[in-house]
């Protein structure tokens, strides 16, 4: 075998991840490392894809999301429907995290009242004890 290769726990150390994570995308069919025998052997191509996957989770992709962009790279002889479909995904998660950062400043806001109506309380009986 030709190129360089990498074993699960270089990986799992290399990406700070347990190799039972490593585990779980192959169960999930998003790595396809080649086998010797009990032995799993990663290539370049894995080694990327695992990179991609925890990126696009940090970013809130699901495994489905990441899924369907990787099978749309593999399937395309240009990346333009790649490119396209990552796009929309991108704009769909943008859009709910504005919705949840607009929900945490009300939330924010509603706090800041209800200390603020706490604090006069306070006040109020610290200046009414004699």
């Amino acid at each position: 075998m030709q190129g360089v290769t990498f074993s699960i726990s270089q990986l799992a150390q290399e990406f700070d991840v347990t190799t039972r994570t490593i585990r779980f995308y192959e169960d999930q069919g998003l790595l396809e490392p080649q086998r010797d025998g009990q032995r799993r052997i990663y290539t370049r191509r894995d080694r990327v894809r695992l990179m991609l996957i925890l990126r696009g989770k940090r970013i809130g992709l699901s495994l489905l999301e990441i899924r369907e962009l990787f099978d749309l790279y593999d399937a395309a002889s240009n990346d333009e429907p790649q490119l396209r479909e990552f796009i929309r995904i991108l704009s769909r998660k943008e859009q709910q995290l504005q919705e949840q950062l607009d929900d945490i400043r009300v939330v924010m806001g509603e706090i800041s009242q209800i200390r603020s109506q706490c604090e006069k309380a306070l006040d109020k009986q610290a200046g009414s004890k004699p």
